[in-house]
């Protein structure tokens, strides 16, 4: 479950609510990629926004559509309460594993992140992935915290940002964290960095839309070929360019138009659609680098 590439997709949503058949068609593409994982109601699967059941039909279609595929379910929310209830709904639906970041309102201390985690761990039948992403949660892990809950029954990943993954700091998580707890880098542009410090996944946005072109880099990273690694990620830079600019859903929704696989404007209200003259340079820059 918790190796390779595992793909995060976009949910798109339009006017009328969730675009079931621009879902399934992206699904499509990752199936038929192969890729090692999904990972849907992420941060790009646009789970902040949505509702109760709007996340349910998701997963219900995801679990549908995942070809075999293991399948993680976001459970993101600010009450516990309401995660266990996502938590019932994604293991009901048919989830492998469960995602889960700690979103803040209130500032939380380390002891009530623990809490949480702790319930949730007892509330599941399904592993566990924590989702340590500061920038979008307004909660960041101290490595201590990380291992007090990845050694909690049912724990089998931690998902950091590939820009706080520098050598030393891989080191220690390695000595800190239980073996046999996946460390895994999200943040696109800095997963060569953890994929060469020796991260055991991707937890990848491009991978949830291009699934080639990521699969090319993790293939690499399993041969150890570092300076592919690099290469391949480094070929890349016009789209992390992009994302600098816009904000990586926002180009994942207009490509996503682009392909035809949803309407351009796919994203839940406030985030808006990117103007035609930025669909054009993500147009030309797909173009660039053959991201079909």
């Amino acid at each position: 479950m918790f190796t390779g590439l595992s793909a995060f997709p976009l949910t798109p949503v339009t006017a009328a609510g969730i675009d079931e058949q621009g879902l399934v068609n992206i699904l499509a593409r990752l199936t038929e990629a192969g890729v090692d994982s999904l990972g849907v109601l992420g941060s790009t699967g646009s789970f902040a926004y949505l509702t109760r059941t709007q996340k349910k039909r998701v997963a219900e279609l995801a679990a549908q559509h995942a070809g075999g595929i293991p399948l993680m379910i976001g459970v993101g929310a600010y009450g516990t309460e309401q995660i266990l209830q996502l938590a019932d709904d994604a293991q009901t639906a048919g989830a492998d594993a469960l995602l889960l970041p700690v979103l803040c309102y209130q500032p939380l201390t380390d002891d009530e992140v623990f809490a949480q985690y702790e319930t949730v761990t007892r509330h599941s039948s399904v592993p566990l992935c924590v989702y340590n992403n500061p920038r979008t949660t307004g909660f960041e892990f101290s490595d201590e915290l990380l291992a007090r809950v990845a050694a909690l029954p049912g724990v089998q990943s931690v998902k950091m940002p590939g820009v706080r993954l520098e050598p030393a700091r891989m080191q220690r998580l390695r000595e800190i964290l239980p073996a046999e707890v996946a460390i895994g880098v999200s943040g696109d542009e800095f997963a060569g960095r953890g994929l060469n410090g020796g991260c055991e996944v991707w937890y990848s946005v491009c991978g949830g839309l291009f699934p080639h072109c990521a699969r090319q880099i993790v293939d690499a990273a399993r041969a150890e070929d570092s300076g592919r690694v690099s290469e391949l990620i480094a070929r890349l830079e016009p789209l992390w360019q992009l994302f600098r600019r816009h904000g990586s859903i926002r180009v994942m929704a207009a490509a996503a138009g682009i392909l035809g696989l949803s309407d351009i404007d796919c994203l839940p209200r406030p985030l808006q659609p990117l103007s035609s003259e930025a669909c054009g340079d993500i147009a030309a820059v797909m173009t660039q680098l053959e991201l079909r």
